[in-house]
């Protein structure tokens, strides 16, 4: 496991990242850079690099972040989250604990598992 200090992801990552991958926060919808991207690649950590979707895994949920029915086996972690008087349980990637999003059980797809993640936590590296 990735464990930089506080300083030196606030060096890395812009402050828009930092409060999404660090703090715990979220991005407007509609509003990120991959909401509507489907090119064939790996998604990864923003923070660490970490791969956490392949390309085949994304689907448009139309709920305005990015959906993936499900992941790269041991990228995730999930921890309860009852912050905003919801019960929902919070996505990390597993290397560096950095805040993706929220993992939901109401994907259209045959897993029925819907990750809804920030465009902001992820990077995207295109197949050659």
């Amino acid at each position: 496991k990735q464990k930089m200090t506080e300083q030196e992801y606030k060096e890395k990552l812009t402050p828009d990242q930092y409060h999404i991958l660090r703090e715990k926060g979220t991005e407007r919808p509609f509003t990120g850079e991959y909401n509507t991207h489907y090119e064939n690649g790996v998604y990864s950590c923003a923070a660490c690099g970490n791969e956490l979707f392949k390309s085949d895994q994304k689907f448009d949920s139309g709920c305005g972040w990015p959906s993936f029915d499900d992941e790269i086996e041991g990228a995730i972690e999930r921890k309860r989250d009852t912050t905003h008087g919801m019960i929902r349980t919070e996505i990390m990637c597993s290397n560096c604990g950095s805040h993706l999003g929220h993992v939901f059980n109401d994907g259209p797809t045959p897993t029925g598992i819907r990750h809804c993640v920030n465009s902001l936590s992820l990077d995207f590296k295109k197949d050659d």
